[in-house]
């Protein structure tokens, strides 16, 4: 039997399920992007929370594939949340997602969601390029083709910038209040960002629709986090195995979840304070905390990780070399530009590397990878620009730069093809292909891509040398050897 409202009850005593009627939840909440990551995250605070108050059930998009609909329409929208800790998994079955829609074939009906006064947050997860922006600056790619077809034929919208628009249009033209948008996406200053690149789309649109949504639509800042790999088949016989009934895409995780919200919601919102989530007026201290050290970390990581053979992150971290090569780098290099009053910045980076060693969660250095053109910028470039303006080293953080130049080759240490996976992939080929082993010309043909760089780095010779000297390194000796020398770096 699969896992169904129907098929609760007779779920094993140590499952945890919905505590409350889920027939009486409706939707208040819509998200779009609905993928492994809100589902371990945004889907579980609400969970927590409809018992008290179940008018904030989530409806979720899709913007491209069916699959998570396939999945879990058929589970009436239930799935189980895996929490592992090395040999330890707890399970808990989630309800607060009530239906999942696919955009490319039900975009009506989706918009007819997002345009119903009932839902007061649009919620995003649709990765950094899912915004169709230009990292580099964080403003609207107006020559994107998928902004320039929204834009041709704005009322039947692709892009997540053109699908919040119309919805906002909708409700304009009825006179609904507009819902508030809530990006969960890893972005320098989210809320800011997401309303410039909103807000433009909404001008190049209509001239009188971008003053509204600059002036009555509201996009607050957010840091989320929570390490959740992709679930795989052996993920789902577990599963399937410990529940006594089938759940067809179950999540994993780890133990550790953060959300922190800067408390801006004009038509409402839920009482998300009383399940965990940090409700502050100024989010950028936490955001630049997580961005820089975990995120920045788990790239550099991902990048020198797989370049090694290593197939997770917690196989690299059993490597002591690779190991202490983060730690200094959050100590030495990352730290030093983070400041956030009330936090013990040891503390959190001890955590990190905790969480890190979690051979619970088989989190592939190949996913983390991914979009790293998109990535870049915030996780590694905007640390490296603070710690050159103090005029202090990069060398740690020259070296991530130099691993990810290295994997955008598409060959690995071995010979090997790499799946790279990035909107710019072509583009970052064919540099590599010009270049060969030519570590001088990687690294000049691959700085001069402004929409990673921009071009305030490539001018800067102490960056462009650092960068060099490592991606040099990496190509002659291996990632491994490279790792083991840097690791030895003498603390400054």
């Amino acid at each position: 039997m699969p896992l169904s409202l129907a098929s609760l009850s007779g779920l094993p005593v140590p499952v945890r399920r919905p505590d409350y009627d889920r027939t009486a939840v409706t939707p208040g909440i819509v998200h779009l992007g609905i993928g492994a990551f809100h589902r371990a995250h945004q889907a579980a605070y609400v969970d927590a929370l409809l018992k008290d108050d179940p008018s904030w059930g989530i409806v979720g998009a899709s913007l491209r594939s069916p699959d998570t609909a396939d999945a879990l329409n058929p589970q009436d929208g239930l799935y189980t949340l895996a929490v592992r800790e090395d040999e330890r998994t707890e399970m808990q079955v989630i309800g607060s997602i009530l239906e999942v829609i696919v955009a490319p074939t039900a975009l009506e009906r989706l918009l007819s969601v997002m345009a119903d006064p009932r839902v007061r947050i649009v919620t995003l997860t649709v990765t950094e390029k899912g915004y169709c922006h230009d990292p580099a600056t964080g403003r609207l790619d107006e020559t994107h083709a998928g902004i320039r077809a929204d834009l041709a034929n704005p009322t039947a919208p692709t892009t997540a910038p053109g699908i919040l628009v119309e919805a906002l249009a909708r409700r304009f033209a009825a006179g609904v209040a507009p819902f508030t948008v809530l990006s969960c996406d890893n972005l320098p200053a989210n809320g800011r960002t997401v309303k410039r690149i909103v807000t433009r789309f909404a001008e190049l649109r209509d001239p009188a629709l971008g003053r509204h949504v600059a002036s009555a639509v509201a996009f607050p800042c957010a840091m989320v986090d929570r390490i959740v790999p992709a679930t795989t088949d052996a993920d789902r016989a577990t599963v399937t195995a410990a529940l006594g009934t089938e759940d067809a895409w179950p999540v994993m995780t780890e133990p550790f979840t953060q959300w922190v919200v800067e408390d801006n919601f004009p038509t409402g919102r839920p009482k998300l304070e009383t399940v965990g989530v940090e409700m502050v007026a100024d989010v950028e201290p936490f955001e630049l905390m997580k961005l820089r050290m975990l995120n920045g970390s788990h790239s550099t990581l991902a990048y020198l990780g797989y370049l090694a053979g290593y197939e997770t992150v917690a196989d690299v971290m059993a490597d002591p070399a690779f190991a202490a090569l983060v730690t200094d780098l959050m100590t030495e290099e990352v730290m030093p530009t983070v400041d956030v009053p009330g936090i013990d910045l040891g503390a959190y980076r001890d955590a990190l590397v905790r969480r890190f060693r979690n051979r619970g969660l088989k989190h592939r250095t190949w996913q983390i990878a991914m979009d790293g053109s998109q990535k870049l910028p915030q996780r590694l470039l905007g640390t490296i620009r603070a710690r050159r303006a103090a005029g202090a080293s990069i060398d740690r953080l020259a070296l991530g730069v130099a691993a990810w130049m290295a994997y955008v080759r598409g060959i690995d240490e071995k010979g090997q093809p790499i799946d790279v996976r990035d909107p710019l992939s072509g583009r970052l080929r064919l540099i590599a292909d010009a270049a060969g082993t030519d570590a001088d010309a990687l690294a000049s043909g691959l700085l001069a891509v402004t929409d990673v760089f921009g071009t305030d780095l490539p001018a800067d010779p102490t960056f462009r040398s650092a960068v060099t000297a490592a991606l040099t390194r990496l190509l002659e000796a291996g990632s491994a050897a490279t790792v083991a020398a840097a690791a030895r770096i003498p603390q400054r």
